[in-house]
């Protein structure tokens, strides 16, 4: 089941949490910085051992503070007008990270938009992206959450789930 809501993905009551990081892992702004800030210390210092992650993988933590058991760390492109290999790039970082959450036994889990703050990828473009890589995989799991920070990525969300295929 693929639901949309407008929330605060900290906190949320759900296996797994994906948050939309940089490259080096250690925190950040948006989505990124409310993880860690809620999460707690620890989540740095682990992070701080990873060694950072490629645009498009992903990696895995524990929660820590989080009412979620894991916090799947995964790094969208920046958007550079397209030709870039950037909704590619923003697949696998969906892709890799569905992935992630079956490997650690998640049946649930929530994504922000990744890549649609700062990095500047089209909201319109993005959500279509993740929304067809997780209807893929959408059987695998209890439940995933499109959580939205805002109510245009929600209307954005609805509109294109609602679509026939």
């Amino acid at each position: 089941m693929i639901s949309v809501i407008q929330a605060d993905i900290t906190k949320l009551d759900v296996d797994a949490i994906v948050n939309a990081a940089n490259n080096s892992l250690l925190g950040g702004g948006g989505v990124d910085g409310a993880i860690h800030h809620a999460a707690g210390p620890e989540l740095l210092r682990v992070c701080q051992s990873i060694g950072g992650c490629p645009t498009g993988e992903a990696r895995i933590t524990a929660g820590f503070l989080l009412t979620a058991k894991w916090v799947i760390h995964t790094v969208g492109p920046v958007w550079h007008g397209g030709g870039q290999n950037e909704s590619d790039l923003l697949a696998n970082a969906y892709q890799n990270s569905l992935e992630l959450a079956l490997e650690y036994n998640a049946r649930s889990i929530a994504f922000p938009a990744i890549s649609t703050g700062v990095y500047g990828f089209p909201k319109e473009n993005a959500a279509s992206i993740a929304l067809s890589v997780i209807q893929r995989c959408e059987n695998r799991f209890s439940e995933i959450i499109c959580c939205c920070f805002c109510s245009e990525d929600r209307f954005i969300y609805e509109r294109l789930l609602a679509e026939p295929d």
